[in-house]
């Protein structure tokens, strides 16, 4: 896996994901401290807070910034991005107000929702062959599963030599350093962009593509099962593991390493695994997955604790996390596989907006059931959701899925440059090729308006396939 870093691009790309991740795990940490010492015992309602602000400016700000950054070069405007990120952390440790930390918070997040489609678009093109890309995706996963376990790790040994406020310096070194790596690299020129309609427009354009795609739309319903799941994870974690099984407050950091150790595994194990199965198989069983688990969750809360339950707690939370994992990292490369190469960066914003929209759904629907109805009926309610979008996901996605389609075309004149190898046929002309929407092609053609090709699986090529 680890191959993909002989390319020079990619790996400075990657070392700058990883270094403003360390970065953001350390702001992490000391922005719960600070919380603490602004409010006290309504530290946990500030950092909710700021949970919400984060999912707010992820869903709004992407598809809003990617109808106009076409018009900034995407090194630029990763490295302006990591600047303001790096500005922000400078400012944090100086805040005497909660609502001083929320706006710097909205701030932050509106940077990150503008830097990492950014980055999701440009590593297809700077790694064309799906082998290497599929490499390229399981190495980012891995990045954010070992940053999520290690982070705390490196802030607490930090914090017994330093104040906290020293751990914002962490991260504006971070981002900094970030901000140097992606200036000093040359990255290959995007796919020319024709401009229509106005910025509202363009910013709907990666929505309308997830709209017309199906396997598209069935990502997002993929995306829902997962935060569905990872919701009962990062939110009622604590619930379970302090108030149900009565463990020690350490137990809680042990629980979510073993949801970390379940990704990283999955990450590990993909990228020979996705050579054997296609995407659709990998990503459908493994979601399939997910409601079972969360069923077994609301059993082991239901029962008087024994001593079968920690360890049947740490099982759980492993499978969660490796089929999220296993359900995540294919992700990019159906966004790839549906979209032409000037609307990647539009599509890759979509998934980063609608996926978060998710993550805005079932966060309250954790936090607030739980105290409610109990952590039994919480799990049980995820569970469902969790089924209902992974059954949707089946539907909407064919079984046969190539990537060549016969289409007729009903509305372009003879003699247009797309139709150089098409025939007349059926009112209109009739050719075929990698099929996504574009301005050429509106929807996604039906039964009677497709004959289908070649059902062999896409990999083991590179995706740039003719338009």
């Amino acid at each position: 896996m680890a191959s993909v870093l002989r390319n020079g691009t990619y790996r400075r790309l990657f070392t700058a994901q990883v270094i403003a991740l360390v970065g953001t795990g350390l702001a992490t940490v000391a922005l719960a401290l600070l919380a603490h010492d602004l409010a006290g015992d309504g530290a946990p309602a500030v950092l909710g807070t700021a949970l919400a602000i984060k999912m707010i400016a992820f869903v709004t700000v992407a598809p809003l910034v990617t109808a106009v950054a076409d018009r900034v070069p995407r090194r630029i405007l990763m490295a302006a991005s990591d600047l303001v990120r790096a500005g922000v952390a400078l400012a944090l440790p100086l805040v005497t107000e909660v609502w001083q930390i929320h706006v710097l918070i909205f701030v932050l997040q509106a940077a990150s929702a503008v830097f990492t489609p950014a980055f999701q678009a440009t590593v297809p093109e700077v790694l064309p062959d799906e082998r290497d890309y599929t490499r390229a995706l399981s190495m980012s996963r891995l990045a954010y599963d070992l940053e999520s376990l290690f982070s705390p790790v490196l802030a607490a040994a930090l914090l017994t030599v330093v104040s906290y406020d020293r751990l914002f310096t962490g991260t504006v070194a971070g981002f900094l350093a970030s901000a140097a790596l992606v200036t000093a690299t040359a990255l290959p020129r995007p796919a020319p962009v024709e401009r229509t309609g106005g910025v509202w427009s363009r910013a709907a354009s990666g929505t309308r593509l997830f709209r017309a795609t199906p396997r598209l739309r069935a990502l997002l319903a993929l995306d829902l099962a997962v935060a569905a799941a990872g919701a009962v994870v990062f939110v009622d974690t604590v619930a379970v593991v302090r108030d149900h099984l009565d463990r020690p407050a350490g137990a809680v950091s042990v629980a979510l390493g073993a949801y970390g150790a379940g990704s990283v595994l999955t990450a590990l194990a993909l990228p020979r695994l996705l050579q054997r199965r296609t995407d659709r198989t990998v990503m459908l069983r493994a979601a399939a997955c997910l409601p079972m688990v969360l069923a077994a969750v609301a059993a082991l809360t239901a029962t008087a604790p024994g001593a079968w339950s920690w360890p049947a707690l740490l099982g759980a939370w492993a499978a969660i996390g490796a089929a999220s994992s296993a359900v995540l990292t294919p992700g990019g490369r159906v966004v790839r596989r549906s979209t032409a190469d000037a609307d990647l960066p539009a599509a890759f914003a979509a998934r980063f907006s609608l996926s978060h929209g998710c993550w805005l759904l079932t966060y309250p629907l954790a936090g607030w059931l739980a105290p409610w109805a109990g952590l039994p009926l919480t799990a049980a309610a995820l569970a469902a959701l969790a089924l209902a979008a992974t059954a949707a996901a089946a539907v909407t996605w064919p079984v046969r899925d190539p990537d060549r389609l016969d289409h007729v075309h009903p509305d372009l004149p003879p003699g247009h440059p797309h139709l150089a190898d098409a025939r007349p046929a059926g009112g209109g002309w009739l050719h075929g090729h990698h099929y996504v929407i574009d301005r050429h092609h509106h929807h996604w053609p039906g039964r009677d308006g497709a004959r289908r090709k070649s059902p062999g699986r896409s990999g083991r090529r590179s995706l740039r396939s003719p338009r």
